[in-house]
């Protein structure tokens, strides 16, 4: 049986105060679930977090990190870093990474290579922009990714990685997905992995839907069968929002 996730990416919000106001209400909010509960708060709050949840059944990831173990990379952060300080998951290949930082899916397998071989779960994001939707290039766009960041792992690979298939047209655009949307595009991927692997790999790894997911819409999209959760942004900032759609799934 898969895992359903629920992942809030907090971004470049909150300070240290307020990132434990947040958790604090959280903890004490948060409903008994079968889902997998995840926040990914700035860097320099990660200890702080990791501290504050020890007893919570809330977990800690990172937003990103290097490929390298170490070295002249101003500004950033490596794996053994994570690990050291108790964090074994990281989000890899956000559509923000790609858009603002110049990402591609090259630079995406060397990061994804480091997550697998340390031992990291890493939670690979990829996904459309609003030109490719509409030219209807959206799913060769998807598995183009897909192949040239994760084709190259071994089956064994899989078990270490969750998917965040994230509609970009669909993010602060004013442009709407529909669940029937999100879930066509959640089959296509599981058949993309089967053709690439097989149907139990296909089948046994969990693909979240990152379009901008609320409280409003969160039932609906969780209840397609091929989504397996969310990667939630501006409404994992707000303890209320996001426990109502912890509550959805």
């Amino acid at each position: 049986m898969r895992t359903q996730i629920v992942a809030g990416n907090w971004k470049m919000n909150k300070t240290m105060s307020e990132t434990e106001v947040l958790l604090s209400e959280l903890s004490a909010k948060v409903p008994d679930t079968h889902a997998q509960v995840i926040v990914a708060p700035t860097f320099v709050n990660l200890v702080s977090a990791k501290n504050s949840l020890e007893s919570s059944t809330i977990q800690v990831a990172a937003q990103n990190m290097h490929f390298a173990d170490n070295g002249a990379f101003t500004g950033e952060i490596s794996a053994d870093m994570l690990l050291d300080i108790g964090l074994d998951t990281v989000i890899l290949g956000h559509s923000e990474r790609r858009s603002l930082f110049g990402e591609d899916d090259a630079l995406l397998a060397k990061k994804m290579n480091t997550a697998i071989e340390k031992g990291m779960t890493a939670i690979f994001c990829f996904g459309e922009e609003l030109d490719d939707r509409k030219s209807g290039n959206h799913f060769s766009v998807v598995e183009n990714q897909l192949k040239e960041a994760l084709f190259h792992l071994e089956e064994k690979a899989w078990s270490q990685i969750v998917l965040a298939y994230e509609p970009v047209w669909a993010i602060g655009t004013g442009e709407t997905a529909s669940p029937e949307q999100a879930q066509e595009m959640h089959a296509f991927i599981r058949k993309t992995i089967a053709e690439a692997y097989n149907d139990g790999i296909a089948n046994n790894v969990s693909i979240l839907y990152g379009g901008s997911v609320k409280p409003g819409n969160a039932a609906d999209i969780f209840s397609k069968p091929d989504v397996d959760g969310g990667l939630i942004g501006g409404a994992s900032l707000k303890a209320d929002d996001f426990i109502a759609i912890i509550k959805a799934i």
